[in-house]
């Protein structure tokens, strides 16, 4: 039987009061861990910032976006191992569907050779003025 393969989303919340290195230690802990037990597509650290609402009167935190793919049984896993760290303030974990991911994929290609074609475009007419 063929071994099912899903993709995710998670996003946690990191707590900043413990200084820099330790945010970094945690962040590592845990993308170290997602990419022992699947491959990770991407990785988007948002960084510090401001809160909603305080949590354990914390205001801000430092927010890290993974998207990965892995069996289906190890989103739980990691989310008892997110509960069961101090560190972490909240989290949440999306399935994402394929069909959207490739309709994601297919706008962000679009993006990335309009931005190519503008910047192609610009260096040409930098080119004609200096001529």
């Amino acid at each position: 039987m063929e071994k099912v393969i899903n993709t995710y989303e998670t996003l946690f919340v990191v707590d900043p009061t413990n200084g820099d290195e330790a945010v970094k230690a945690v962040v590592e802990k845990f993308t170290a861990l997602i990419a022992e037990n699947g491959t990770i597509d991407q990785i988007n650290e948002w960084g510090r910032r401001r809160l909603a609402y305080p949590i354990n009167d914390i205001s801000e935190g430092h927010y890290v976006v993974v998207t990965y793919k892995s069996a289906p049984e190890f989103p739980a896993e990691l989310e008892r191992l997110f509960k069961i760290n101090d560190a972490i303030m909240r989290t949440m974990t999306l399935k994402l569907d394929e069909k959207v991911m490739a309709k994601v994929a297919a706008a962000a290609a679009a993006k990335a050779a309009a931005a190519e074609a503008a910047a192609a475009e610009a260096a040409a007419e930098t080119a004609d003025a200096e001529a």
